[in-house]
């Protein structure tokens, strides 16, 4: 997420990072690359322009070129300007209604059908809502098929009518059957339609008048830069809508579209969508993604992603384990689900302060796991729980029904009794350890 902008912005603060002399010509060089910088990662010239020339009045008006430390200063500014341009605060979804009515739109391609299931597992697991899906795209049957897919995926009703040909009457008959069987959510799935299409953009701004939704998103990918704010720009002139979804933010991104699109359109954006799993949703924090952007990490986040896996009667069970040394291979199995439960392994590593730097090229698969998992679904349920028996014979069985080769399972054991130790040492702060010892058996 934001490699090379990150990269670029490193680059240009290294200047005042040192105690050397500073100057206001250096502080301007500086600035004039955070500049080309910004314009690299497709922003727009002017908001680029306005952001640094704002960075240099404070950063002067602040004393950078006699503060002690002008690389910090100066990196605070920018990540207050940063956090400031991409809206500042956070911005909820609005709940409101009985039931609440979303409607999602944007480009085609741009993940809509996607994000609405998101969304709706969202609303259900975080939210304790119950929501209703609603399938409006009446141009591409794949687009029903693809909802109706999803929706089972998340165990979320799906609303369709194939033979309806009109969304407006699709729309008002999901939320008269959301009424009539206790749905408190409607999630309106439309088609997706090009800004310069005038019948299709009729189309959805009748849906929007008819249903008067609480909440309209406007879904981007954010890898079309800054075609996508100009198409935000359209969309919002149509159905003024409430906040923008950026999705894709896990592929290779410039980030224009996060850094320019509340200038433009002065709505926030509400959601990130970070991976292609249902889960991979994230409410938008300005200032968590500034920090990220600076190669700062992101710790906040990945705490409340650890404590929406961490289950405290499994962790009392596990601390027993550990103290009577029973701790086995199918615990372990347990907690490196949890892991990934979390989310994609390069955006979680990404979260560590520093890591995103000295990853940068590390190309770092979600199946990170995956050899480890091998082995152990390969053991006996005895050498799970018993692994001192696993001997010379016991070891080329499990390589060969694991594809890997006795050193692999030889590494494993020799690091799962090492983490063993560790952590019945560690009792006091058996989170950590757990998180530190499988970091790692990578």
């Amino acid at each position: 997420m934001f490699d090379n902008l990150t990269d670029k912005l490193d680059k240009a603060m290294h200047v005042l990072k040192g105690h050397g002399s500073i100057t206001e010509v250096n502080v301007a060089d500086t600035l004039k690359e955070i500049r080309r910088a910004l314009v690299d990662a497709d922003v727009n010239y002017k908001i680029a322009k306005e952001f640094t020339a704002i960075a240099k009045e404070k950063a002067i008006g602040q004393g950078v070129l006699t503060t002690l430390k002008p690389g910090q200063l100066l990196t605070k500014i920018v990540k207050d300007e940063l956090t400031e341009l991409m809206g500042g605060s956070v911005e909820g979804i609005n709940l409101s209604g009985n039931p609440t009515i979303i409607l999602m739109s944007g480009l085609q391609g741009s993940g809509k059908t996607t994000f609405s299931g998101k969304l709706a597992n969202f609303l259900k697991t975080k939210k304790n809502k119950k929501p209703l899906l609603v399938a409006c795209d009446i141009y591409r049957p794949a687009a029903i098929d693809q909802l109706h897919v999803v929706g089972e995926q998340i165990g979320v009703e799906v609303f369709s009518n194939r033979d309806e040909k009109d969304p407006v009457k699709i729309s008002e008959a999901a939320i008269a059957y959301a009424k009539q069987n206790g749905f408190n959510a409607v999630i309106i799935d439309t088609a997706g339609r090009l800004a310069i299409d005038e019948q299709m953009m009729k189309e959805i701004a009748d849906v929007h008048a008819a249903v008067e939704p609480h909440e309209t998103l406007f879904v981007v990918d954010s890898m079309t830069g800054q075609d996508a704010v100009n198409t935000a720009k359209a969309f919002n002139e149509r159905l003024n809508f409430d906040g923008v979804v950026l999705t894709k933010l896990d592929g290779d991104t410039r980030g224009g579209a996060a850094l320019s699109i509340k200038s433009v359109v002065n709505k926030p954006i509400k959601f990130i969508g970070t991976g292609e799993k249902m889960e991979a949703i994230d409410i938008f924090y300005p200032e968590r993604m500034a920090d990220r952007i600076l190669g700062m990490g992101d710790v906040v986040s990945l705490v409340e992603r650890a404590q929406e896996q961490f289950d405290e009667e499994e962790a009392r069970k596990l601390s027993k384990k550990i103290a009577k040394n029973q701790f086995g291979f199918d615990d372990f199995l347990s907690q490196i689900q949890q892991i990934k439960k979390m989310g994609n392994m390069k955006d979680l590593m990404g979260m560590i302060p520093g890591a995103g730097k000295m990853l940068k090229d590390v190309d770092i698969d979600d199946d990170a796991f995956k050899g480890i998992e091998a082995i152990i679904h390969s053991m006996t349920i005895q050498e799970r729980t018993q692994p001192q028996v696993i001997n010379g014979s016991r070891k080329k069985r499990i390589a060969g029904g694991s594809g890997t080769t006795v050193t692999e399972v030889n590494q494993l054991l020799k690091q799962f009794d090492q983490m063993s130790k560790m952590m019945k040492m560690m009792q006091g702060g058996k989170g950590k350890a757990m998180m530190q010892a499988m970091s790692k058996m990578r």
